[in-house]
């Protein structure tokens, strides 16, 4: 008996570490200009067709490596982010795993049934309903009628389209498609998952539950592939990601040390690129309005301009503007976007929410906003803002004023809390 426990044990290790997608020296080219792009086509398939074609590693004129020289293992109930900036080679890479394009090189093995959540809804015949587009889609996935019969109920209450299962594709929004795309593929019940930016479908509820649906997958044995530039997603759902950049890899490792290294990098790219944006002074300056703002910038406790902010640390932003007329009960309002995430506002602050209000007369002037702890996490950012008068009426505004924010033990973060600690002695009894 004690035997038989064993070999158990020994067989779910070894099923836990099962090899289920190998990628061995990956490499894709593509070619930047149409016209070449299908000559080359039509030249590889010709040559290919008669025997002759041999992998090329060298570029022809107006090609690039999209993807060069990858290699990477997923094992059973593993998930793995792909971090990397937009033409890093991503999705590229994701549609060669799923068989959608072949590679130039190298080779890809799948152990077990693969579901792409690429474009969801983009393999959908716009002309038959939701039911029969349910049957198709999951039939490519490689479920038979008999398995898709009884997992019908289920992925039409996920999918939450009600009675507009029996109506065209065509006539459904572009969420109804995508949620009905996301429920065929994770009701395949896959042995890997190809999960491509699509974490945001539907409303915060639905996503909730898609959430759910993921995790439960997960402990089931499936293994994911995860592409998002919402690092707190690739951090909150996998133990290890791979940087790709220029289609080729940069680092691969525990997920916190390779979104360090992808974040460290943009952070020191975007920061070189954003000293004109600290500051508007070379704005357009109309006297036809009653008020112009002149300049947009932060500043630390010294009232230096700074260009490099930190979470937790105090940060004032400045608004400056030329007033030319006496103008009573100004007020400023503005919204704060994270640039690369789900266009949520992760602030909205407004004067008279928090009973401020001016009455000013010509001249300049500077509006500060004092922050004791920024509580924003390392992220890049987007502001909007406004001054008006009497809240309604907008007297000037701003559209887009870009900043970074960086930080320190912070990458699972989604603010920043200013704590103190202590320590007490306990007199229990």
């Amino acid at each position: 008996m004690t035997i038989s426990i064993a070999s158990q044990e020994i067989s779910e290790q070894q099923l836990d570490n099962e090899v289920v997608l190998s990628v061995e020296g990956v490499s894709k080219k593509f070619c930047r200009d149409l016209k070449r792009s299908l000559l080359y086509g039509v030249q590889d398939i010709a040559t290919e067709l008669v025997g002759i074609r041999q992998k090329s590693e060298k570029l022809r004129r107006d090609e690039f490596w999209a993807l060069k020289d990858v290699s990477f293992q997923l094992r059973r109930g593993e998930a793995l982010g792909l971090v990397g900036p937009n033409g890093s080679g991503k999705s590229t890479l994701l549609r060669i795993i799923s068989g959608l394009i072949k590679p130039d090189s190298g080779f890809v093995e799948i152990k077990g049934r693969i579901a792409p959540l690429i474009a969801l809804g983009a393999g959908f015949n716009p002309i038959l309903t939701g039911r029969e587009n349910i049957y198709a889609n999951m039939s490519i996935l490689g479920l038979s009628k008999k398995e898709i019969d009884e997992r019908f109920e289920a992925v039409l209450d996920f999918a939450e389209i009600g009675a507009a299962i029996d109506a065209p594709v065509q006539t459904y929004s572009s969420g109804m498609a995508a949620r009905l795309g996301f429920a065929c593929a994770i009701y395949t019940e896959p042995d890997i998952l190809l999960i491509d930016e699509v974490l945001a479908v539907g409303d915060i509820k639905f996503r909730a539950k898609c959430y759910r649906r993921l995790a439960k997958l997960r402990e089931q044995g499936t293994s994911f592939i995860l592409v998002s530039h919402n690092s707190h997603s690739i951090l909150s759902i996998c133990e290890s990601a791979i940087y790709l950049l220029k289609g080729k890899v940069v680092t691969v490792g525990n997920t916190d040390s390779v979104v360090d290294k992808y974040e460290k990098d943009l952070f020191s790219n975007e920061i070189k690129n954003q000293a004109k944006l600290l500051s508007l002074t070379d704005k357009y300056e109309s006297k036809q309005s009653d008020l112009n703002i002149t300049a947009l910038c932060f500043k630390d406790e010294q009232g230096n301009l700074t260009r490099s902010l930190l979470s937790g640390e105090t940060t004032y932003f400045c608004v400056e503007f030329k007033a030319y007329k006496e103008i009573e009960n100004v007020t400023l309002s503005f919204l704060i976007q994270e640039t690369f995430g789900e266009s949520e506002h992760v602030l909205c602050i407004n004067t008279q929410q928090d009973g401020e209000s001016w009455d000013i007369l010509p001249g300049y002037y500077e509006i500060q906003l004092k922050m004791p702890y920024l509580g924003l996490k390392p992220s890049f950012y987007t502001l909007k803002l406004s001054i008006s008068k009497n809240l309604y009426y907008m007297l000037d505004a701003v559209e887009s004023f870009k900043f970074t924010v960086e930080g320190k033990g912070m990458s699972q973060c989604l603010f920043y809390q200013p704590r103190t600690w202590k320590l007490v002695r306990s007199h229990n009894i």
